[in-house]
């Protein structure tokens, strides 16, 4: 039942795009097309389950244990990179039309705040390895599906009347902000 509220609370309470704020970025870059979304949500999560058992046995296998945790940052940060090039490298070969699709996107998943913020937030807090992972995969599926949410209803706004200084990002914007108050209901769950 704990891990269960450990996900609970990493995809819906403390959703890292919605109510953290982290992942900002990619959540309006890539939030366009349903299906693109979908992708980044996926690699997204997976970079996220990799970077946070990698992250919480370098944090407590070597950092903690010589006391140099002031290099934390710096090696979350080329942990994550490394991860993304994986990422990068696998979808190139396997699926080239969300290679494509994603652009740019894909390396600013190096850049993800939202990454980082979760390696560092349980580097910092006293989850053991699998409660990591189920909070790293809860992180993931929280990611995922603001963007989805986001995608699906900007794909809809494009047959919809908008007035024109509220079209693209603004209109976004605007979604972002009420999807943050509808997850703030979820505060009371866990």
């Amino acid at each position: 039942m704990e891990l269960f509220l450990i996900f609970l609370g990493a995809a819906f309470v403390n959703n890292f795009v919605l109510v953290r704020f982290l992942g900002i970025c990619p959540f309006i870059g890539v939030s366009t097309k349903f299906e693109t979304s979908i992708g980044m949500g996926l690699a997204t999560t997976f970079v996220m389950v990799v970077a946070s058992t990698v992250t919480w046995l370098i944090q407590h296998f070597i950092l903690a244990p010589f006391g140099i945790e002031y290099l934390q940052t710096v090696a979350f940060i080329l942990t994550i990179a490394s991860l993304v090039q994986l990422v990068e490298m696998f979808l190139h070969k396997a699926s080239p039309a969300l290679y494509r699709a994603l652009g740019i996107y894909l390396p600013l998943i190096t850049t993800n705040c939202a990454i980082l913020g979760m390696a560092v937030l349980l580097a910092q807090g006293s989850y053991n390895l699998g409660e990591s992972i189920i909070f790293a995969i809860g992180a993931g599926v929280g990611f995922s599906l603001a963007l989805i949410i986001l995608a699906a209803i900007r794909e809809e706004l494009e047959f919809a009347d908008i007035p024109k200084p509220l079209r693209g990002a603004a209109i976004a914007f605007i979604i972002a902000g009420i999807l943050a108050l509808a997850f703030k209901g979820f505060e009371g769950l866990v």
